[in-house]
């Protein structure tokens, strides 16, 4: 017998864990008109924008046009008959949405109808809690006792809501209660992962019955998306989802081959003699005692019942493997990322894992994971464990006014490529649990989060790369530009970089309460630049003071794709991702530039102070 021939290199010197696969394509929930939900009542609509006001309760507007879902209730529209269900019913699913709350207001977005992701203007909550935003809301037993009454709910890891009026990003992925033919359930819901603006707030919650509210008690296999519509404003738009209601491949008639040798290179086992061989139940690489220098070769069937695109994931520490279904070469060797897809037919194929150990210092250890049509990724494999120990992460909070300086890498705008790093970076904590990062080698303000404060990993373990991450939602301000700058005509681009401007940082300095302030120079103007938490942890308030500045000198404040000028001195920024709040101006007017395909916030620098707020 011949086995195919296996090339593996130094690029299999790869961790044991299995990196989630692509997502697959999301269906669009479609908002031109309300025909996608059962019976809407009167209080929801369909807009084409929508807005709500800092400091009026229960308040939001919609304007004409599709694409957003928006709840507009009277106080006295109150039960669950004024609640929205999908025609769409579910078990598993993946959802993703955008939503905006208006100020003190209260929703929700029920899984199969019972069990509730709460929605809750949470804004300025110095911590999370069973009710709060992003919460998995509580159980409820009117038997129980006063103040036992609720039970098992489940507050967010971390308060990282965003402002009213303001796009929150919401995303969850649904495990269905399981039944048995007789309908006896053998298996509680889940809420596998939720996420909220970017931060995970919840995994793996086990779901015991129905929350508090339910469209009924009794738990079902598929039930509607449901909206909460009786508690308050609250807009939604970009609701995607994927439903997962497919059978699983399964593995059968498992075999395996157990060869001694350090199979670095390309090797021809046809006539090198088996170290074991026998059957087994699941793919482990616990079918060899050798800690090391040995290939292992399991045989199979993988019986396909939903024909499709499959995605397979492996992971082989401390060497390398190859996948073969069907005949065909699935994941190849040779390369750090162990992911492949194929094409399968409905039917039993052929299945051929390789699985080569020549690394001493990592432990065996072997995983494969499968997603394919209507099938959400799982682990077909027994667990891995081995291969590189998972680090322990390195956290640093901010119980008091934390300075700490280190490298940040700033993702680029799509998302993609290489990140920009900045080397003299100061971040700078509160317990108010509001954060920013400042770049002193420039005088800007990099970016503001809220939530816990950083993750040092990549700092301090083993031997770091001197950079940390922000753990809660950031709010990134582009690119990091010098504060200050001249323009040699109204629709010249703002430098970007300090070329010319005679920049000289000169540290900072800390206040009674070990708060930073910035200090440098530009164009010949003396420039201290303060940077505080801003009341009820609502954003952060800049007060920059210039000390004979230099004539025709602007500050920019923000830029966007859009600037859209509000009320009271605000700008809401990039469609609604935050507020800027020009407070003092020195007697001078904002004004926003269209330059280079963006929008900027510029103020004409003219007296001795000024003092805005970023509200997010």
């Amino acid at each position: 017998m011949i086995l195919s021939r296996f090339v593996i290199g130094v690029a299999w010197l790869a961790g044991s864990s299995l990196a989630l696969a692509q997502s697959p394509q999301m269906a669009t929930l479609p908002l031109n008109d309300l025909s996608a939900f059962r019976k809407p009542t009167p209080n929801w609509r369909i807009a084409g924008d929508a807005a709500a006001d800092l400091n009026q309760k229960n308040v939001m507007t919609a304007k004409s046009g599709t694409g957003m879902l928006v709840n507009l209730p009277s106080p006295k529209q109150t039960g669950m008959q004024y609640d929205l269900l999908t025609n769409l019913e579910h078990g598993d699913l993946d959802l993703e949405m955008d939503y905006m709350m208006a100020k003190g207001s209260n929703s929700g977005v029920y899984l199969q109808g019972r069990y509730e992701v709460q929605l809750m203007d949470s804004w300025g909550d110095k911590t999370a809690r069973v009710g709060g935003n992003g919460s998995v809301y509580e159980r409820w037993d009117e038997k129980r006792p006063d103040g036992q009454k609720g039970y098992e709910g489940y507050p967010a890891r971390q308060n990282v809501s965003k402002a009213p009026g303001l796009w929150q990003h919401l995303k969850v992925s649904f495990q269905a209660p399981r039944f048995d033919a007789s309908g006896r359930k053998i298996e509680n819901a889940r809420m596998l992962r939720v996420e909220l603006n970017g931060v995970t707030i919840h995994e793996n919650v086990e779901l015991s019955g129905p929350t508090r509210g339910p469209l009924t008690e009794n738990e079902v296999a598929v039930g509607p998306l449901r909206f909460q519509g009786d508690h308050g404003p609250v807009a939604f738009r970009n609701i995607r989802y994927v439903t997962y209601d497919k059978p699983r491949p399964e593995l059968m008639n498992l075999r395996y081959t157990v060869y001694r040798g350090r199979f670095e290179k390309e090797a021809d086992l046809g006539n090198t003699p088996p170290e074991a061989e026998g059957p087994i139940n699941l793919l482990s690489a616990n079918v060899t005692r050798l800690p090391n220098d040995f290939l292992i070769r399991y045989t199979g069937t993988l019986r396909v019942k939903e024909p499709g695109e499959y995605r397979f994931n492996l992971g082989a520490p401390g060497g390398g493997g190859q996948l073969r279904i069907n005949n065909n070469i699935v994941v190849k060797p040779g390369g750090g990322n162990l992911r492949g897809s194929v094409t399968l037919p409905a039917g039993d194929l052929p299945f051929e894992l390789l699985y080569t150990k020549f690394v001493s210092w990592a432990r065996p250890g072997l995983g494969l994971a499968v997603a394919g049509p209507g099938i959400r990724e799982f682990v077909i494999s027994s667990p891995v464990d081995g291969g590189n120990d998972e680090t322990e992460p390195i956290y640093v909070d901010a119980p008091t006014n934390t300075v700490l300086r280190s490298f940040m890498d700033i993702p680029n705008e799509s998302g993609q490529g290489r990140r920009t790093r900045v080397t003299h970076g100061v971040s700078v904590g509160s317990p108010d649990q509001v954060h920013y990062t400042y770049d002193l080698d420039k005088g800007a303000l990099v970016q503001v989060w809220r939530g816990e404060f950083l993750d040092t990993t990549p700092m301090w373990n083993n031997r770091g790369d001197g950079s940390s991450r922000p753990r809660g939602t950031v709010q990134r301000m582009g690119l990091p530009v010098l504060f200050v700058g001249k323009l040699s005509s109204q629709q010249a681009a703002w430098a970007t970089d300090t070329t010319g401007s005679g920049y000289r940082p000169k540290g900072y300095v800390l206040d009674e309460n070990d708060r930073p302030t910035f200090r440098y120079m530009a164009y010949g103007t003396s420039v201290e630049d303060a940077i505080r938490v801003a009341d009820n942890g609502q954003g952060v308030r800049r007060e920059v003071t210039f000390r004979n500045p230099s004539a025709d000198l602007y500050a920019r404040l923000a830029e966007g794709t859009t600037i859209e000028p509000m009320p009271n001195g605000m700008y809401m920024i990039n469609g609604k991702s935050f507020i800027v709040r020009v407070e003092d101006a020195g007697g001078a007017t904002p004004m926003v530039r269209s330059v280079g395909g963006k929008q900027e916030l510029l103020v004409p620098v003219r007296g001795g102070k000024l003092s805005y707020s970023i509200l997010f």
